[in-house]
């Protein structure tokens, strides 16, 4: 069995500042969706809105795909289709080499990190510059991205400040956001001004109209596309919805999901290339349909990418992303990559405390602590589950199915916690309650005063 998120998450909780940090960081936003959904009094209709739509967009995805594609095309939209992630890469080299282009600007899109397209442009002659500014920072420090929404969310101000001194010359030891910012601002103003090409991701595709949306906070999307000339848009099969109506549902749910916004910044509409120049949309499947054909994870194709699954996961918060072997980190990232590659991510459907979290916070409802729990069972199944697990998991299964032995299990974890006096009574789980004046623990158990209300 891989043993990559272990491993990694051992190492990140090591430091325990940063942990406490990136736990505490990304708690906050989770703070702020929450606080954005209570001001939706509809918000539970929302998500059951918008997981009726996508399972019908799943349910019709051939159908819909290709009313996409007749709409897409009658607006001069020129519309590709590939298999997997090295034909995507192969299409989208062939339409910027034919027109010349050696500077490309690219707006955030996990579909092209799935494809790893920025290192394959790159080994061609292309220059490929991230425009989003957390996308810029991980690009320029050449690591990977660490979370789907907040890319560079490992990093402190301190780190960014040293990271920019050195590529972009800012002055030692500046750590000012401002600062950093219009220096990233300034630099990324003469590679738009420079570049041939724009590509973007999709967040939606519209079947109805033939059009794409594409959402951001920083507007680089919409300078990505309106400078250059050409513009292409990687889409997974999975963004299509049926209809133009359907948007307001996900806009309400997705910037507020994400970051507890009202809204995103930029919701950019492109319903056609601009005048004198070229659209081009490349529809990715990469395996997404062999997910599609799996009943028990096909909701798992529902996701909007908002991030919110990972700002609550106490896994993530506590392990960081780079702790995952999948490029998508978190809860969604682990059902994806163990569905995609069982064996080499094998780890990660154990990198969850099924604590539901997830799922409760999932916009369009995605189940994926029930998902994380099947993929655990098809790990074992496929037998690449280490023996030691295999034979704990046995042994828990046991004693859980009868209340005899778990009775006994019980009894002999009380005496052996009662050779640690003070063990409870002095924990950080006692401070942390005292300091929040909580009541203690009853002297009885829940079983004792139960049987004393029944007598």
């Amino acid at each position: 069995m891989n043993t990559f998120h272990p491993d990694r998450a051992a190492a990140f909780a090591a430091d325990r500042s940063h942990a406490h940090w990136h736990d505490t960081a990304l708690w906050f936003v989770r703070e702020k969706r929450d606080r954005g959904a209570a001001s939706v009094p509809e918000w539970e209709r929302l998500r059951d809105a918008a997981a009726g739509i996508k399972a019908q967009a799943l349910s019709n995805l051939a159908a819909y795909l290709e009313e996409f594609e007749r709409n897409a095309t009658a607006n001069g939209i020129r519309v590709h289709w590939a298999r997997d992630g090295e034909e995507h890469n192969r299409i989208v080299h062939e339409i910027l080499a034919a027109r010349g282009v050696r500077l490309v600007v690219k707006s955030k899109s996990m579909l092209t990190e799935e494809c790893g397209l920025n290192p394959y442009l790159e080994a061609r002659g292309l220059e490929v510059v991230d425009t989003d500014l957390g996308e810029r920072i991980v690009q320029l420090a050449k690591e990977p991205p660490s979370h789907i929404v907040m890319p560079a969310i490992h990093r402190r101000k301190e780190s960014i400040g040293e990271l920019f001194h050195e590529k972009l010359g800012t002055p030692a030891g500046a750590s000012d956001p401002k600062l950093l910012t219009e220096a990233a601002r300034q630099d990324l103003r003469r590679k738009f001004l420079g570049a041939q090409a724009g590509l973007t991701g999709v967040n939606f595709a519209l079947a109805d109209t033939g059009g794409i949306v594409v959402v951001t906070n920083e507007g680089n999307a919409d300078m990505g596309t309106s400078l250059p000339p050409v513009h292409v848009a990687s889409m997974g099969v999975e963004k299509v919805i049926p209809r133009a109506a359907d948007l307001g549902v996900f806009l309400r749910l997705l910037a507020r999901s994400a970051t507890g916004q009202p809204v995103s910044t930029y919701t950019s509409h492109f319903h056609g290339p601009m005048r004198g120049g070229e659209l081009h949309v490349v529809v990715v499947d990469n395996g997404r349909s062999e997910i599609l054909a799996r009943e028990p994870f096909r909701k798992s194709l529902a996701c909007i990418r908002c991030g919110a699954c990972l700002n609550t996961c106490p896994v993530y918060r506590r392990s960081g992303g780079y702790s995952y072997s999948y490029l998508i980190p978190g809860p969604i990232g682990a059902v994806l990559g163990a569905l995609r590659d069982p064996e080499r991510h094998a780890s990660l459907p154990f990198a969850s405390s099924l604590c539901g979290s997830c799922t409760d916070v999932c916009p369009v409802q995605v189940d994926l602590h029930h998902q994380l729990l099947a993929l655990r069972a098809d790990v074992a199944a496929r037998g690449i589950l280490p023996w030691g697990k295999r034979m704990g998991m046995r042994l828990a299964g046991l004693v859980l199915r009868h209340p005899s032995l778990y009775r006994l299990a019980g009894g002999l974890a009380r005496r052996a916690l009662r050779g640690a006096p003070g063990l409870v009574r002095i924990g950080p789980a006692a401070t942390w309650a005292r300091q929040r004046q909580l009541p203690g623990a009853p002297s009885e158990s829940f079983r004792e005063i139960w049987r004393r209300g029944g007598a």
